[in-house]
C-alpha cells in the first residue's frame, strides 16, 4: 500500500513512528523469511484444521509461526462486529493489519478465515511486500461443506435462523489467481499439510 496515501488518511494528531529496528533484522534473528499464508474458503472447508496441522508441521522444522483463526479473532479482537457485509469487511481489515504486524515481527503467520470478498483479500495482499502474501484457496465445494456442517450453521441458515450466511444468502467470491489451491474432499490432511509446507519452504 502507498505509505504516503496511508498517512494522508490519518487524523492530523497521528503520525506513525519510524522504528529503528527494521523488519528484516527481526527475520534474520530467526533465520527465516516471514510470510503470510492466507487460507480462504467456505465454512466447513477445513481451513482451521489445515492451518493448525500446518503450524505444527512448520514448528517441527524449527520455524517461528503464529496462527490467526477467524473464530478466535471473532471471540476477541473482533467480537464487537456483527455479520453484515460492512462488519465482515472490517473483520478482514483488522485481521490483515494484525497479520502484517506479525510478519513485521519476523514470524510466519497463517490466517484461517472465510474472508468471502475478493476486494478485501486483495486489500490485505497490498499490505505486504511482493511475494510475502500467499493466498491459499481451500476450495472444498459448498455441497461437501454443507454435508459436513460441523457447527450446524448450514442447517440454521437454510432454516432461516441465521441471516447473511456465506454460501447461502451471502456470496463467496472465490480467488481468481490464488498461489495454491487445496480441496480437502480430494486431498487428505497429511498430504495437504505437506503440500503447503513444501510450497512455503520452496519460496
Amino acid at each position: 500500500m502507498n505509505e504516503a496515501l496511508t498517512v494522508s488518511l490519518l487524523p492530523p494528531a497521528i503520525r506513525p513512528y519510524a522504528l529503528t529496528l527494521p523488519a528484516q533484522a527481526r527475520a534474520e534473528q530467526k533465520s527465516q523469511q516471514p510470510r503470510c499464508l492466507w487460507l480462504t474458503g467456505l465454512s466447513g472447508a477445513g481451513k482451521s484444521t489445515l492451518a493448525n496441522a500446518l503450524e505444527l508441521h512448520l514448528h517441527q522444522f524449527g520455524l517461528h509461526t503464529f496462527l490467526l483463526d477467524g473464530d478466535n479473532l471473532r471471540a476477541g479482537l473482533c467480537r464487537d462486529l456483527g455479520m453484515t457485509e460492512t462488519c465482515r469487511r472490517e473483520n478482514i481489515r483488522r485481521t490483515a493489519e494484525v497479520a502484517r504486524l506479525i510478519v513485521d515481527a519476523g514470524l510466519i503467520v497463517i490466517v484461517a478465515a472465510i474472508s468471502p470478498f475478493r476486494a478485501e483479500r486483495d486489500t490485505a495482499r497490498r499490505l505486504f511486500a511482493e511475494g510475502d502474501f500467499i493466498e491459499v484457496h481451500v476450495s472444498t465445494s459448498l455441497e461437501v461443506c454443507a454435508r459436513r456442517d460441523p457447527k450446524g450453521l448450514y442447517r440454521a441458515a437454510r432454516g432461516g435462523r441465521i441471516k447473511d450466511f456465506t454460501g447461502i444468502d451471502s456470496p463467496y467470491e472465490a480467488p481468481l489467481d490464488a498461489e495454491c489451491r487445496i480441496d480437502t474432499d480430494e486431498v487428505g490432511l497429511a498430504d495437504a499439510c505437506h503440500r503447503l509446507a513444501a510450497f512455503l519452504l520452496k519460496k
